[in-house]
């Protein structure tokens, strides 16, 4: 057995057993990823995989047990060596950061910054996705730190923190008629809407608002980052709702924001950790940079495995 083969299991998995790609993923032949499964399972006397033929359809009983296996002893190799960094070149190395636009945007820029001044030697990745690209960035591995407002609180493998509370609001052409008039679910429900994909920035609690008061929104367009809506109302397509903390009134000129804290229920971002992810000592100084009473010893504690 040796680490080829496992890193083979795990790949087979993440590219949906389709071989080819796991060659291409390992920079290897397709014949070689074949003859790597056949010689592990020789060597464990069982099959780890479902078979039509000389395709790969799935995991067997033992694989699937096997798989989780794996990538625990992946995530140990990668452990060690960051350890090892760790000791070696303790202000230098690479941090990965997966999160959305609005927070790159919005949240993070002063974080950044401190951050940088504190380790100008860390190469630091801020990774843009979606939630769910970023729940998948941090079980892989890929990502250090998750930072999001939806998906990162519903898995056990992670430990998250609250960051930041925030809210949505409305935002309309300077003029328009809903700001001479109270703002309610009913007037907004009236207008061509305009405001975050499905999945995206609190989307789900919008939804959910105009659904408890029996009203279905004229939605014309949705997008994935305040930029982009904040540009279709410009041109007149409808009115936005968006994070508050995306309206700059110095470069929003043309657009007015309207408080929608009554409308809708706050949001709350928050910080995704890995649980057996071992993390550089400046990655435990960004954490505490979003927030200063996250300092290590409180994320080690609550990274601990039997931690609550």
């Amino acid at each position: 057995m040796n680490l080829q083969q496992l890193r083979i299991v795990r790949e087979a998995v993440q590219q949906n057993f389709n071989l080819t790609e796991v060659a291409a993923a390992l920079f290897t032949s397709q014949s070689g990823v074949s003859k790597h499964i056949k010689d592990l399972e020789d060597e464990l006397g069982v099959e780890l995989f479902q078979r039509r033929g000389k395709r790969l359809l799935g995991l067997t009983e033992p694989g699937k047990e096997l798989a989780v296996v794996v990538d625990r002893m992946l995530q140990d190799v990668r452990n060690i060596k960051r350890l090892a960094q760790q000791f070696s070149s303790a202000d230098q190395g690479q941090l990965t950061i997966a999160t959305t636009h609005t927070q790159a945007r919005y949240a993070l820029p002063q974080v950044v910054a401190r951050f940088k001044q504190a380790y100008p030697r860390v190469h630091l990745v801020l990774h843009q996705g979606s939630p769910s690209e970023i729940v998948s960035l941090l079980q892989s591995g890929e990502a250090d730190i998750g930072i999001a407002t939806e998906a990162l609180g519903k898995d056990d493998a992670f430990v998250t923190f609250p960051f930041y509370e925030w809210r949505h609001a409305v935002v309309v052409p300077e003029g328009h008629p809903l700001t001479t008039r109270p703002l309610t679910l009913e007037t907004l429900a009236e207008q061509p809407l305009i405001t975050y994909h499905e999945g995206y920035t609190g989307r789900a609690r919008i939804d959910a608002s105009f659904a408890a008061a029996g009203l279905a929104p004229d939605l014309v367009m949705s997008a994935l980052d305040a930029d982009v809506i904040k540009t279709y109302v410009q041109v007149g397509l409808g009115v936005g709702v968006i994070a508050a903390m995306a309206f700059e009134p110095t470069r929003d000129s043309g657009l007015q924001l309207l408080d929608a804290s009554h409308l809708f229920p706050a949001n709350t971002t928050r910080i995704a950790l890995k649980r057996g992810h071992y993390l550089r000592g400046f990655a435990y100084r960004f954490v505490q940079e979003c927030v200063a009473e996250l300092t290590e010893d409180v994320v080690r504690e609550a990274m601990e495995p039997n931690a609550a």
